[in-house]
């Protein structure tokens, strides 16, 4: 079984890849309905309608490209490299608009910021 190292990630806002990323999270969900009929010794149920979720954890930086394109109401192309984005590598992309930014910062620390995405239409596995 193959172990991936959390610090091998890669994610992209379009082309650009997002600088300083401390942490990140993709969530991808399905609805279910119920199609249970009367004579059935069980409940059983279909997949409807997905979504995708996500948020970046960057170490702000207001001169890169890519996490300035990460900002409330905006639209990106977001790809998640949970490996690398060297060819053959395994990725996540999907259109998603930006819900929220959140940036702190404290006298002891640097400056951050954490990005919430919400997907608009499906998300695709690919390959690099």
């Amino acid at each position: 079984m193959a172990v991936i190292k959390g610090s091998q990630g890669v994610i992209k806002a379009g082309s650009d890849t997002v600088a300083e990323v401390r942490s990140y999270s993709i969530d991808h969900n399905a609805e279910v309905v119920e199609k249970t009929a009367m004579g059935d010794s069980s409940r059983s149920y279909v997949s409807t309608l997905t979504q995708f979720t996500a948020s970046v954890e960057v170490f702000y930086d207001d001169t890169d490209t890519a996490q300035t394109a990460l900002d409330a109401g905006n639209s990106v192309t977001l790809e998640v490299y949970p490996n690398t984005a060297a060819s053959g590598s395994k990725y996540y992309s999907g259109t998603a608009i930006v819900t929220g930014i959140t940036r702190t910062g404290s006298a002891d620390g640097l400056v951050e910021a954490t990005v919430a995405l919400q997907g608009s239409g499906g998300l695709s596995t690919l390959t690099a």
